[in-house]
């Protein structure tokens, strides 16, 4: 027996919708090996914008999500979903109104809830270890525009959450505090980089892990940079490796430009344009602090992590 589930991931950023088919197989982890992407799509919707100036989500930007959100759920049941579930993520958790758009997204026909860091990191585990399948203990990065999260994984007879935190930054609330210039100058850069590097110092021991696994759309826009890959295509990017040295020369290139130069590059979306170089410093930082060569880089994120989540749910039942 198939199922179709519907994911939508109401971020900082982006709003975005995944439909999996999901393959009924005698066992728990055959059945998780089967799920499939039938239909992916993201948006920039920006629902985080003025929020650490104003402590509220702003009425223009939570129009844009629920606009946005009232075509996924069509496109859901043309594609004939059994159900459509929602996360909602860090602007949400922050936002004096947050709850006030939960309860129009659930009048929608969307089953949502409202996630803590810890939450969101685990599913992020999720997405990595059944959609990469590290052969080491691995730490994902999964970057987003309200928060990032470290998360620390093992890999034994199965895999494991070891440990894990979720830090409220992320590439629009860093912009929005440092980057005051067009271009940004280096020492706008510089304090950002002070900024992480004190928060990562709580996590020194991540750094023994194996393998650092990248999700988010700034190190997926870098991979498609990097191997001139547009249209973006997911497949081309899931498991590509970045160098650190690709990073910096992406870093030091993108930010010597003015935003409306960025735009003008096709592989970069116009509203990630003004927020990139924020995340691309999270990456740099890190990569830097944990004396880490490279990254291999993830498509699957916080959606599909939601989605092998509810198969094992099913799977208990």
């Amino acid at each position: 027996m198939n199922y179709r589930i519907a994911v939508v991931d109401i971020g900082t950023y982006s709003t975005r919708l995944l439909i999996s088919a999901v393959h009924i197989k005698p066992t728990l982890e055959e059945t998780l090996n089967s799920i499939e992407d039938v239909f992916s799509v993201g948006r920039i919707t920006a629902l985080g914008r003025k929020l650490k100036e104003t402590g509220y989500l702003q009425e223009e930007a939570i129009n844009e999500v629920l606009s946005t959100l009232k075509e996924y759920v069509l496109i859901a049941k043309e594609y004939g979903v059994e159900e459509i579930i929602g996360y909602a993520t860090q602007a949400c958790r922050e936002a004096k109104n947050g709850t006030e758009l939960l309860e129009k997204v659930k009048q929608l026909g969307i089953d949502v809830k409202l996630i803590t860091g810890e939450e969101e990191a685990y599913l992020s585990f999720l997405a990595t270890a059944y959609g990469v399948k590290p052969e080491k203990d691995f730490v994902v990065i999964d970057q987003g525009g309200g928060s990032t999260e470290f998360v620390y994984g093992e890999k034994n007879s199965k895999y494991s959450l070891k440990a894990s935190v979720s830090f409220p930054f992320g590439i629009v609330s860093l912009t929005e505090r440092f980057i005051k210039s067009d271009p940004p100058k280096k020492e706008e850069l510089e304090h950002m980089r002070e900024f992480i590097v004190e928060k990562l110092s709580k996590i020194k021991d991540f750094g023994k892990a194996h393998q650092f696994i990248g999700l988010g759309g700034t190190i997926t826009t870098l991979v498609a940079l990097e191997n001139h890959i547009f249209p973006y295509v997911s497949s081309k990017v899931h498991g590509k490796v970045l160098k650190r040295d690709s990073i910096k020369k992406w870093l030091e290139k993108l930010s010597s430009m003015r935003i409306e130069d960025r735009k003008a590059i096709p592989v970069i979306e116009d509203k990630r344009a003004e927020v990139i170089i924020s995340g691309i410093v999270i990456f740099d930082t890190a990569l830097d602090f944990f004396g880490k060569d490279s990254i291999t880089v993830s498509d699957w994120g916080l959606r599909h992590g939601a989605v092998i989540k509810r198969v094992m749910e099913r799977f208990n039942d």
